[in-house]
């Protein structure tokens, strides 16, 4: 498989720039959803993401086989002439899709930084889903470092959020319903595609490009289902400024990095580099929110810290443990 042969270096740049991805992105779009009278429409952001995700494939696809000639004849190959598979992604790219629309809900709703702590149920969420739909076995070790992970970034931004100088009308039962459901789709949509990737030899940017034509479809869908009237009434861009158009190439970049990080790791080490993220973004948050670092911020990194470690240990492999102490006791027995 691919991923094996992925340079230990490789991986751990793509997944400190995704870590910074991340974390640059809850803390800018937090401050577009809070500071801004005339909003956008969170909807649109996300169909523009796919758009621009569905580009950059293009081209990463252009490099990856040598000509526009090749590209052409890979996507007519396994794009459009492969429905099936087309189908299959589309799976993804719906769920994705109700996942993006719900972190802008939750956000829009509650602050980010208990946004950043509920939404960490994904990481238990996430490997449940890897052990049933991938038939994988985490060891003891590596499940109580997936909930270490939980309780570090529990302690990393508890209650942070009385410091806040943004004072904005939220809903917070709506909020955490859009974080639950968002949680669920993380886990789900986020396997289901790791599945997909590693099961053939198929090239990662056709992957993505069928997975952003179906997204670029249900996001579509959704701009015309939830903000259709406003948005032919006052514009597809209505309310944008630089800083949505940083927004939404963050969630691009962020999003390209991640299929990236779940062809050559896993969901679960993705996961972790979430983790990574919230406490560079309560650091952020300190600068631009007036948010205040406690003692229980300090113990939360540490957990954080000693979970990925522990997470990244190598599984025993115990299938030898007993021919090996057999063979040593009869070595003794003859040495007597």
């Amino acid at each position: 498989m691919a991923n094996e042969h992925a340079s230990i270096l490789f991986k751990l740049y793509c997944l400190t720039v995704m870590t910074l991805v991340a974390a640059t992105y809850t803390v800018t779009l937090r401050y577009t959803r809070t500071v801004s009278s005339q909003l956008y429409f969170s909807t649109t952001a996300v169909c523009i993401t796919e758009i621009i995700k569905l580009f950059i494939s293009i081209g990463l696809l252009v490099k990856e086989t040598g000509s526009v000639g090749r590209m052409l004849s890979s996507i007519r190959e396994h794009v459009f002439g492969s429905p099936k598979e087309l189908l299959k992604l589309s799976v993804p790219s719906v769920v994705y899709g109700i996942q993006n629309n719900m972190a802008f809900v939750a956000l829009s709703n509650l602050d980010a930084a208990v946004y950043q702590v509920t939404y960490q149920l994904k990481i238990p969420c996430t490997a449940l889903c890897t052990v049933l739909m991938l038939n994988r076995s985490l060891s003891k070790l590596q499940w109580f470092s997936v909930f270490m992970l939980c309780g570090g970034v529990t302690l990393v931004q508890w209650k942070p959020a009385e410091a806040s100088n943004i004072q904005v009308e939220q809903n917070p039962l709506l909020g955490f319903a859009a974080i639950a459901i968002a949680v669920l789709c993380s886990g789900f949509a986020g396997v289901y595609f790791e599945k997909v990737l590693k099961s053939s030899d198929t090239s990662l940017w056709v992957r993505n490009i069928q997975m952003y034509l179906s997204g670029i479809a249900v996001t579509l869908a959704g701009v015309y289902m939830t903000d259709g009237a406003q948005v032919i009434e006052k514009g597809f861009f209505y309310g944008y400024t630089p800083w949505v158009c940083f927004v939404i190439s963050l969630a691009s970049v962020g999003g390209l990095y991640t299929s990236v990080v779940v062809k050559y790791t896993d969901n679960i080490m993705k996961g972790f580099s979430a983790a990574a993220a919230i406490i560079l973004s309560t650091i952020a948050s300190v600068i631009l929110f007036g948010l205040q670092i406690t003692v229980s911020f300090a113990t939360g990194a540490l957990l954080v810290c000693v979970s990925i470690y522990m997470y990244g240990l190598p599984k025993r492999d115990t299938t030898n443990l007993g021919t090996e102490s057999s063979s040593k006791s009869k070595e003794k027995l003859l040495a007597v």
